[in-house]
């Protein structure tokens, strides 16, 4: 503390100090200069020639001063506290060391956090047909028939595409097999499948087009019910899971006989016959074990194709829906089932004794009469006597009744008197006269103002 007097009282010495310092922090410090110069205007008089020596040399007398910093001077403490700058050779040959001595390589491979698998780039390459499967025949069916499941109207519109897609997948008999069998179970299993997939089946059964030695796409799906035919009067005494599965089959043999068709050369195409005979034995089989399930099975059945079992059995001359109807009879007297059930089988009977719900097809108009067409008298209007009773054509008194209608309201009076009102027959463009007026002054009105 002593030596500071000295220091001070000496501002050539001071000076070349703060510069020092200066240098070796790598910045000018300006305002300690500047405190200097100002500083050295008060010395004594021995000292005067040299504080004047020093600004000469500090302060150019040519050169403006430069702005003092905004931010406040940093204290000598805290400018001898930090650590020097290294120089530009030491930190670039401190740099080379590090390289040296580095255990880095740009060759290394990638870091991948254990947590993580590796990432594959090949997958979504150009080249990635091989890595996502070709969909299989199952999955191609399953999702067609899960889409005709949601929207059945859609099998018109899209048909030709898939048969066209199976066409071009199915070139051996044990892919033609397969696809056999997976619209079987579909059409068996699916609740109110059935009637899309009979006719899904007619008409693959008309455009497969391959056919080996052991049967065409037709001929195998028979051979498929066929199986399941055999098994009929174990299905009907198993258990719930079995006989569920039978009622799908028989109900879907009923739909496949409506719907399937059967080219023979030129004749219209018919029915396969060999699904006739086997609907009656099914239904015989289901009527030998006339349990609840059994018979809602059968009362669907002859819902389903009942009308058209009658006709053909009676065009071939033979008497089978009458044998049918002579065991629901005894089973609905006989036999120990539910009241729902009875009380079906009876509907059923009636059903069947009304034609099974049909009316005949009306008769030409030149041929119809009251009694060869039950239509007749449809179209005919309704009339109402005075007391407000209805009656029709059809009425054995409808003459009498007609005629006094005709006699007490004169029923066609001249139509220009009618409701006595005979304006009609009179000019139409005459008008009021005060409507006139309002018209022609409204003409007017329109003319003068589109004029402006």
């Amino acid at each position: 503390m002593k030596s500071s007097g000295p220091l001070r009282s000496d501002p050539c010495v001071y000076s070349r100090l703060t510069t020092d310092s200066c240098d070796r922090t790598g910045e000018i410090s300006e305002t300690k200069i500047m405190y200097n110069s100002s500083s050295s205007s008060t010395p004594s008089s021995s000292s005067s020639s040299e504080a004047g020596d020093i600004r000469s040399s500090v302060f150019s007398p040519g050169e403006p001063l430069r702005q003092p910093r905004t931010s406040p001077p940093v204290s000598d403490s805290s400018a001898e506290s930090r650590s020097p700058i290294p120089s530009g050779h030491n930190s670039s040959s401190a740099a080379d060391a590090l390289v040296k001595n580095s255990k880095l390589s740009a060759a290394a491979p990638e870091f991948v956090p254990g947590c993580y698998a590796s990432f594959q780039d090949d997958v979504y390459s150009d080249d990635s047909e091989g890595h996502y499967p070709e969909p299989s025949l199952a999955d191609f069916i399953q999702d067609f028939v899960s889409h005709l499941n949601l929207s059945p109207g859609s099998l018109e519109s899209e048909i030709d595409y898939i048969t066209d897609t199976l066409n071009s997948c199915v070139t051996t008999e044990e892919i033609l097999q397969e696809l056999v069998e997976l619209i079987y179970v579909q059409s068996t299993s699916i609740p109110n499948f059935a009637y899309t997939g009979a006719r899904l089946c007619n008409h693959l059964s008309h455009h497969i087009r391959l056919s080996p030695a052991s049967g065409n796409f037709r001929q195998l799906l028979l051979q498929r019910c066929r199986t399941e035919y055999e098994q009929r009067e174990q299905a009907v005494r198993g258990d719930p899971g079995t006989q569920k599965r039978f009622h799908s089959y028989v109900l879907f043999l009923g739909e496949l006989y409506l719907n399937l068709e059967i080219k023979s050369g030129k004749d219209t195409p018919g029915r396969a016959n060999v699904l006739l005979g086997a609907l009656k034995d099914l239904l015989n089989a289901l009527f030998s074990h006339p349990d609840d399930p059994n018979l809602m099975c059968a009362v669907k059945l002859l819902k389903l194709s009942g009308s058209i079992l009658d006709d053909t059995w009676k065009e071939k001359g033979q008497s089978d829906m009458d044998e049918v109807i002579k065991k629901i009879e005894d089973i609905c007297l006989d036999a120990k089932c539910s009241r729902d059930a009875r009380q079906m089988l009876l509907k059923l009977l009636e059903l069947q004794s009304s034609n099974w719900g049909r009316v005949h097809t009306a008769a030409v108009s030149s041929d119809a009469t009251p009694d060869n067409d039950p239509n007749y008298f449809m179209n005919e209007p309704t009339f109402y006597t005075t007391d407000g009773t209805p009656f029709t054509a059809a009425d054995p008194e409808y003459s009498d009744k007609y005629q006094e209608i005709l006699d007490r309201e004169d029923y066609f009076p001249d139509a220009y008197e009618e409701n006595e009102n005979d304006s009609f027959c009179g000019d139409e463009d005459e008008m009021d006269p005060e409507i006139e007026e309002a018209f022609e002054r409204f003409c007017m009105e329109s003319d003068a103002r589109r004029k402006k």
